[in-house]
């Protein structure tokens, strides 16, 4: 790696420690990196390339602190903790954390695709341990798609999801659902019944008493006042 690329590299993650990949100039980042513009397109193309290169760096740590996670006699419980190190990642590194999971151009990230390798071990694990209700892959999406979503609304807006309750309430009915590991936990509300019943659609099984997505939420409504007489 050249001394100008480096430096390009280290200046934008830099920046990116306080603003939003959109937010960031190529000119802050070659005055911060002390290079000219065209040294921008000639280590990464364009901005989208660099962009792509941070988060490819960002996907290593992120999948370092993943394969440094433990693993136990319980892979249901190990799924937990690799939910709590996604969020704890995102929460820590906002921005970067936007980049690598919201590309916006062309070029992907590559280390999507060993985030979901290491997920899919993980629940093998559950498969092998006979309790898994359907298929790895589709288990993995599931709970790699709801870990992510959780993660970018408490980012987006911290004050209707950044509370301490919605990413353990969510990981325990994804994951539960899953591997039918479902838990009574009197701090998991709404969000946990519909979001058992978001997995539910799609892994195709049903829900505990066979109800739909709307008769559940219509079940989640507070009652009607009573009528005066």
């Amino acid at each position: 790696m050249s001394t100008a690329r480096a430096r390009i590299l280290e200046a934008t993650e830099e920046l990116l420690a306080t603003k939003d990949a959109l937010a960031i100039s190529t000119r802050a980042i070659c005055d911060r990196a002390k290079v000219g513009m065209p040294e921008i397109y000639r280590q990464f193309g364009d901005k989208q390339g660099l962009l792509t290169a941070v988060a490819d760096i960002g996907f290593e740590r992120f999948l370092a602190e993943k394969r440094k996670n433990p693993l136990t006699d319980d892979p249901v419980a190990d799924l937990r903790t690799a939910w709590d190190s996604h969020v704890a990642f995102a929460l820590r590194n906002p921005h970067l954390y936007r980049l690598m999971f919201t590309p916006t151009g062309d070029a992907k990230p590559g280390g999507i695709k060993e985030a979901q390798a290491i997920l899919l071990t993980a629940v093998e694990r559950c498969r092998d341990a006979g309790r898994l209700r359907t298929s790895p892959e589709l288990a993995g999406r599931s709970i790699l798609s709801a870990n992510v979503g959780v993660c970018m609304m408490a980012l987006s807006f911290p004050d209707l999801f950044g509370d301490s309750d919605t990413a353990p309430a969510v990981r325990d009915a994804v994951i539960g659902k899953v591997t039918g590991d479902e838990r009574e936990d009197s701090r998991i509300g709404t969000a946990t019944v519909l979001a058992q019943a978001l997995v539910a659609t799609l892994t195709g099984t049903p829900t505990p008493d066979g109800a739909t997505l709307d008769r559940l939420t219509a079940a989640l409504r507070p009652p009607a006042p009573p009528s005066e007489t």
